[in-house]
């Protein structure tokens, strides 16, 4: 694969058109005008609004959708951080295949297609599969509480991947996104990432993940202190691609690039909980005009989800005590997002109606 360099994402990152947010009084006088009382389907609404802005004034669109769930594999983890094994990563992956894993099921339930990414997993290539694609970029992240994650030209190679994701969806007419993950441990690096962008306290921050008791929240609080130490230049850079690169995970990175790919395409990208969150805030930081594009599907149950939605200044879509990642908030979001583009485009208006409102 050839190299992608810094020039070139500035170049991706520069042709992201900020939303015209004077397209909003549009949107909201066509809702408006619907045979409702006004405002009285609340967050639907909001998104309809939103859609209408992000395709820059053109009816909201929710289908075809799309979910990537992208894997890859941590070095930290060999810190106890995980109530799994790594081995369990590549055992989701294939779970994801066979269609046994939960984000299968949502995906289903809610009529959306999902394709499986390994971008960074250990061990070899795994068996063909249609749902499958194989863009390893390496076999897991190095240990971030000893130094950083990849070097600056592995970031960018996922990153790189994440924004051809998005282009390959495009050309394929999907006109919304999902953020999914898979990486056992990836909590570490998320909680991690989230203390250098917003000057957050790991003790805030740092929760069970996938379930490790009071002493491991305790344990990884402290590993997430020793890879911000350990990693001090590049979180006092304040450039967020550094931290990215020093913190972050090969399917951290991929995610920040389909968000950014998603947003340059004026695709909505549906935003799952704790990691692809973390995505968010890399890609957010890199491209601020990303967030016209995006949808934070769910506040996850991780403890210090509420501190980052403030540092965001960003609001949940839902609220379903979910922390299971793999892509499974958007999923839901995603027929949330159909049920905003009908009521935009199907429902009457008072004149089609006949119906008189009063005033």
């Amino acid at each position: 694969m050839n190299k992608f360099s810094a020039e070139e994402l500035q170049h991706i990152v520069d042709s992201v058109q900020p939303v015209d947010l004077s397209l909003e009084g549009q949107a909201r006088a066509h809702l408006d005008r619907l045979t409702k009382p006004l405002g009285s389907l609340g967050r639907l609404e909001d998104l309809a609004v939103k859609m209408f802005v992000a395709s820059g004034g053109k009816p909201p669109q929710a289908d075809p959708a799309r979910i990537y769930t992208i894997a890859g594999d941590h070095g930290v983890n060999e810190e106890d951080v995980s109530y799994f094994p790594q081995e369990v990563t590549r055992q989701m992956v294939e779970n994801f295949l066979a269609g046994g894993a939960g984000i299968n099921v949502l995906a289903r339930t809610s009529g959306v297609e999902l394709i499986v990414v390994d971008a960074g997993c250990k061990g070899g290539a795994f068996p063909e599969h249609p749902g499958l694609i194989q863009r390893k970029i390496s076999c897991g992240t190095n240990n971030i509480s000893k130094g950083p994650a990849m070097d600056v030209d592995c970031c960018l190679q996922a990153i790189r991947l994440g924004v051809e994701l998005a282009d390959e969806a495009h050309a394929q007419g999907i006109k919304v996104l999902g953020t999914g993950e898979m990486g056992v441990s990836n909590t570490t690096p998320s909680t991690a990432l989230y203390c250098a962008y917003f000057d957050l306290d790991p003790a805030d921050i740092t929760g069970p993940g996938g379930g490790i008791d009071a002493a491991g929240v305790i344990r990884k609080t402290g590993v997430v202190r020793r890879a911000l130490e350990a990693n001090a230049e590049a979180v006092h850079s304040a450039d967020p691609f550094v931290i990215l690169a020093a913190l972050g995970g090969y399917e951290i990175a991929a995610l920040a690039g389909l968000i950014i790919g998603g947003a340059k395409n004026r695709q909505i990208v549906c935003i799952d909980g704790f990691i692809s969150t973390a995505a968010y805030a890399a890609a957010a930081n890199i491209c601020p005009a990303v967030g016209g594009y995006c949808v934070l599907s769910h506040a996850s149950a991780e403890p210090g989800y509420a501190k980052v939605i403030k540092a965001l200044g960003r609001r949940p879509l839902l609220h379903l005590d979910m922390r299971l990642g793999e892509g499974s908030g958007a999923a839901l979001s995603m027929f949330m997002l159909r049920a905003a583009a009908n009521i935009y485009n199907e429902m009457a208006t008072y004149d089609d109606a006949g119906v008189h409102a009063g005033g």
